[in-house]
């Protein structure tokens, strides 16, 4: 089975300036996603796409490779992933000469996933074989019970409705958010240029703990995420 390790960190952060080389309990936030994939063990290739020199050189320090660099118009506010993600394939390819099975994309803002996250996702993709596999955390709020939507006239109503009303948040169902930690993709789903998200008609989740789904993508999230290494919450 061959696997490829994406991981895309661009350089103009907005939220949080250099975020993705920002240190988070004494290494650059990138240098975690980059050490679960090599402790993983399972890719042939794990690659960093950025636009920044200082990234690569970052990323190449913690044992990433950064065969080439993510052009500039896949690189602004408005790129979408899935061409990211395709041009670093193709890339690859054409770099190692080889054609890929499975493409496994983590999120730098993640660093809480787990090796044994990664191995339960490989787990259920080979068994099921869907066009994707993306994770997931349960969702405190729900469409079904506490979550409206606003029509024109400017009133309010759930955003989805059962046969019968729900009085108990516990009543509802399940529904899941996704936590933009891990995902795997079928590599000929992922090529086709119809493809456009994650979502599709053979899409299947993985749900993670909610400690694990942590998403740094502001300030305080530095601070809470070194709030909960350092009080035992977590090891990372």
């Amino acid at each position: 089975m061959n696997i490829l390790v994406t991981i895309a960190a661009r350089g103009g952060s907005k939220g949080v300036p250099g975020k993705n080389i920002r240190p988070l309990c004494g290494k650059p936030l990138i240098a975690h996603t980059i050490e679960q994939a090599k402790r993983w063990g399972r890719a042939s290739h794990s690659v960093v796409s950025t636009d920044s020199d200082k990234i690569a050189s970052v990323a190449r320090d913690y044992g990433a490779l950064v065969p080439f660099m993510r052009p500039a118009e896949m690189a602004t506010d408005t790129a979408d992933k899935f061409s990211v993600l395709r041009h670093a394939t193709k890339t690859s390819e054409e770099i190692f000469q080889t054609t890929y099975d499975i493409i496994v994309d983590l999120d730098v803002t993640s660093p809480f996933r787990t090796v044994q996250d990664l191995e339960n996702c490989l787990d259920i993709f080979t068994q099921k074989r869907p066009q994707a596999l993306f994770s997931v955390v349960r969702a405190h709020k729900s469409p079904y019970f506490n979550m409206v939507e606003v029509d024109e006239r400017g009133f309010a109503s759930l955003s989805k409705r059962l046969a019968t009303n729900i009085h108990r948040r516990q009543d509802a169902p399940v529904v899941y958010a996704m936590n933009a930690s891990i995902y795997f993709y079928d590599r000929d789903f992922l090529i086709d240029p119809q493809s456009m998200s994650p979502i599709s008609d053979r899409s299947v989740i993985y749900e993670m703990e909610e400690i694990s789904s942590f998403d740094i993508d502001r300030e305080i999230d530095f601070h809470y995420a070194e709030f909960l290494v350092t009080g035992g919450y977590f090891s990372l």
